[in-house]
């Protein structure tokens, strides 16, 4: 392991004391042009020189081949070409290997250059929309560095869609659910977020939407709102809450912390749906009160755990 893994396998430890603060660190990397990306440092197994790739035949777009690393074979994925850039990348755009882990899947992705780790707080880093990010929905967030220059967060999950096809999602039980009823879901992944929706619908359950934890907050303000001025107690309509862990301007643990100090949610069960699926961010979860945990995506074990809270 070189040094700049170990280095930054450090870093990744101590982002487990970040539970609650609304802070995220982002490792920033260029895809030899001057736009500066970043990705989660806790979705960063290590950083590498990129070792001899072994092509095959047939593989999907962008996926350079596979390798073979500590007995395991993973696909090697080149950012560059999936990445719209207002430059061409340089002939080393993929001298840097980035290997990555989250939502059950290990992969490897190509870029120039590894520049550093930066710690920033989550009400700094912005939808696209609210910052005129450009062009495309690859990009889930952005924030600023204290010079200015600005940081495009990768949507990793939808990249790797993109590269292994949407999930298939089984044919699923209805569930016995008041029609009067309903749940709340926040994920700032659009491709998370129709995932989430195909379930739900196969189970019959009626929902609210964010599209990160600020938008959440507020929603479920007005939720609360609304039922203690009708005279009604809110667990009786809003029987459960979905939040994803990673979102821009407030995080799932802070969203978390803020539902369970409110009294007007008292009763309603939380779970944390994330592709930070590691025991230290389960550990993470438990910390603030989640109720339940459940990785991204797999759709017959999310419904299996969202289904007794809906119908309890």
């Amino acid at each position: 392991m070189s040094s700049n893994s170990s280095n930054l396998l450090e870093s990744i430890d101590a982002r487990t004391k970040l539970a609650g603060s609304n802070k995220m660190e982002i490792l920033l990397f260029t895809l030899g042009t001057r736009e500066i990306f970043g990705i989660n440092v806790f979705k960063v197994r290590e950083v590498s020189q990129t070792p001899k790739i072994t092509k095959t035949p047939n593989m999907p777009l962008g996926v350079e081949g596979v390798l073979s690393l500590r007995g395991n074979i993973i696909p090697v994925i080149a950012l560059a070409t999936f990445v719209a850039t207002q430059e061409t990348p340089s002939a080393e755009a993929t001298s840097t290997m980035i290997v990555t882990e989250f939502s059950k899947h290990t992969q490897a992705f190509l870029v120039h250059e590894v520049d550093r780790i930066i710690r920033v707080d989550w009400d700094k880093v912005r939808a696209p929309e609210t910052m005129l990010a450009g062009n495309q929905q690859l990009i889930t967030a952005l924030t600023e560095l204290p010079d200015g220059k600005l940081v495009s967060i990768l949507d990793v999950e939808q990249i790797l869609a993109s590269v292994i096809g949407d999930p298939t999602i089984p044919d699923l039980q209805k569930a016995a659910i008041n029609p009067e009823t309903f749940m709340f879901f926040v994920d700032d992944s659009m491709v998370a977020r129709k995932e989430i929706i195909s379930v739900l619908d196969k189970i019959g359950v009626k929902y609210h939407q964010a599209n990160n934890g600020r938008e959440a907050w507020d929603k479920l303000q007005n939720l609360a709102n609304r039922a203690t001025h009708d005279g009604e107690r809110l667990r009786d309509k809003l029987k459960m809450i979905l939040v994803d862990a990673e979102m821009p301007e407030m995080d799932g643990y802070v969203l978390t912390k803020h539902i369970k100090s409110d009294n007007r949610f008292q009763g309603i069960p939380i779970v944390m749906h994330s592709s930070l699926s590691s025991n230290a961010n389960r550990a993470m979860g438990s910390s603030v009160g989640v109720d339940a945990y459940v990785a991204k995506f797999d759709a017959v074990i999310l419904a299996d755990t969202i289904t007794p809270l809906l119908v309890g």
